[in-house]
C-alpha cells in the first residue's frame, strides 16, 4: 500500500494532492509536530535516512524528496498522467517550473527562514534573496498571464510542485498580492479545484 506518512503542516500536503488528482487508493499516516521545537517526532524521522518531508513507503521502499516521489508516484501509479512528454509543446516550460518550485523558490524561503532565525535584520545576503524572490514572482507572474497553469492548460507535475509555495507566500504578503492578479487568480483556479479541496480535508482535518 502506498503510504504518506504526513507531518502536520508540510509539503506532504503537495503529495497528498496529487494523489487526489490521480484519484488513487492511498493511506496517510499523520505526525504531530514536536511541542519542544516544532520538528518532527522520532518515529517520523526513523522512516527515512535524511528524516524529512514529504516521505512516503510503497511496500519495501521508503523515499523522500517531493519531485522523487511525484514522479515515481505518476510512473508507478498513476500511468504517467499529469506528467508531460518531451513533444509536448509546453514541455519545457513544464520541465523548468517543475524544478524551480523546491530548488529556486522554495530555496529562497528557506535561506530567508535561516537568516531570519540568526538576527533577521537586512544585510547584503537578505537584499539578494529578496531581488531573487522578486524576480522569480514576475516570471511566474508572466507566466501565468499566458497559460491556466504551469504545464499549459491543464494541471501537470509542475502545478502540484509551485502551488504550496506560492500559497506560503501570498498568505505573507501584506497587500493581498496587488502586483501579481494572475498568480492570485491561479491559485484561487486550484482552491477550487475538488482533488484540492479534499486534500485540505485530509492533511490538516478540523
Amino acid at each position: 500500500m502506498l503510504t504518506i506518512h504526513h507531518l502536520a503542516n508540510s509539503q506532504s500536503e503537495r503529495i497528498i494532492w496529487l494523489c487526489e488528482e490521480l484519484e488513487l487508493d492511498y493511506a496517510i499516516r499523520r505526525y504531530e509536530r514536536r511541542a519542544d521545537n516544532q520538528m518532527a517526532p522520532p518515529d517520523f524521522k526513523a522512516l527515512h535516512p535524511l528524516g524529512i518531508s514529504p516521505t512516503i513507503t510503497d511496500g519495501e521502499l521508503a523515499l523522500c524528496e517531493s519531485g522523487a516521489i511525484a514522479e515515481y508516484i505518476v510512473a508507478t501509479h498513476g500511468q504517467g498522467r499529469l506528467a508531460v512528454a518531451p513533444d509536448h509543446p509546453h514541455y519545457v516550460q513544464h520541465l523548468f517550473w517543475f524544478h524551480c518550485a523546491n530548488a529556486t523558490l522554495a530555496g529562497n524561503m528557506l535561506a530567508r527562514m535561516v537568516l531570519a532565525i540568526g538576527g533577521g535584520t537586512m544585510n547584503a545576503s537578505t537584499a539578494f534573496l529578496e531581488e531573487r524572490k522578486q524576480r522569480i514572482l514576475a516570471m511566474v507572474e508572466r507566466q501565468l498571464a499566458e497559460t491556466h497553469f504551469f504545464g499549459g492548460d491543464n494541471v501537470t507535475l509542475a502545478d502540484i510542485m509551485m502551488v504550496l509555495p506560492l500559497s506560503h507566500l501570498h498568505a505573507l504578503a501584506k497587500d493581498g498580492w496587488s502586483g501579481q492578479p494572475h498568480t492570485v487568480a491561479y491559485l484561487e483556479r486550484i482552491a477550487a479545484r475538488p482533488a484540492w479541496q479534499r486534500a485540505r480535508a485530509k492533511a490538516e482535518p478540523g
